[in-house]
């Protein structure tokens, strides 16, 4: 079964109780850059109430998806890395915020994919986030949920930097649309403006300071749409 994100959005029955919402933002720099505060936190508390909504980040720019995937094997030929950790990691901040508390949904928000582009994975992706998936179901013990991916920008559309940028993006985009659970996010006009730096930037490997505001208003408003359609 077809499964990715970035994002990302994972939303599901943790627990029955109050309805209170459980947003996991991970990945790569871009999601690393990303600051919940200044739009994705305003406005799914406006949505669900401050009370309800737990929001967790944890983002590492330059990164694989092994990282993440735990059951991840190298290529032949390479020597098979330290898989997991970031999860991991990931994981103890999640149960750290969310405590005693019962949980009604957990989105999943991910936007990663930079690294295996560059590195000539592609075809290893799918399977390695469906993998992702099914720890997070596991661990967060949730049968069924919403996935939202942030699809990769247009820095590279003629892959002569990350070989396989463009096979990523389709692979994205194909995943979020394999569920009525899944959702993607555009990010092609993101990358352009004025960087946090003060910089002039067109098309690049990371968004503009506006670009990172709107990021994380598009994030809502497809974890928003998701939680009320299923």
């Amino acid at each position: 079964m077809r499964t990715l994100l970035v994002i990302i959005s994972l939303a599901s029955t943790f627990a029955v109780g109050e309805d209170t919402h459980l947003f996991i933002l991970s990945g790569q720099s871009n999601m690393a850059g990303h600051r919940p505060d200044e739009a994705f936190t305003p406005a799914v508390t406006e949505e669900f109430g401050q009370e309800n909504v737990i929001v967790v980040q944890h983002a590492q720019g330059g990164q694989p998806i092994y990282r993440w995937d735990e059951q991840w094997q190298a290529p032949e030929g390479l020597e098979q890395p330290v898989t997991g950790d970031l999860y991991q990691a990931l994981l103890a901040r999640v149960r750290k915020a969310v405590g005693q508390r019962e949980i009604t949904t957990v989105t999943f928000l991910w936007m990663q994919g930079e690294r295996d582009a560059k590195m000539g994975w592609a075809d290893r992706y799918e399977g390695a986030f469906t993998r992702l998936l099914g720890q997070i179901r596991k661990d967060l013990k949730i049968e069924a949920g919403n996935v939202v991916i942030g699809r990769l920008s247009d820095f590279d559309l003629e892959n002569s930097r990350y070989p396989e940028w463009t096979a990523i993006r389709d692979i994205q985009v194909a995943i979020a649309e394999s569920s009525p659970r899944h959702e993607w996010v555009d990010t092609d006009d993101l990358n352009d403006g004025v960087n946090r730096r003060g910089k002039e930037i067109s098309d690049d490997l990371h968004y503009s300071a506006d670009g990172y505001r709107i990021f994380g208003e598009r994030l809502a408003a497809k974890a928003i749409a998701l939680i009320a359609s299923n």
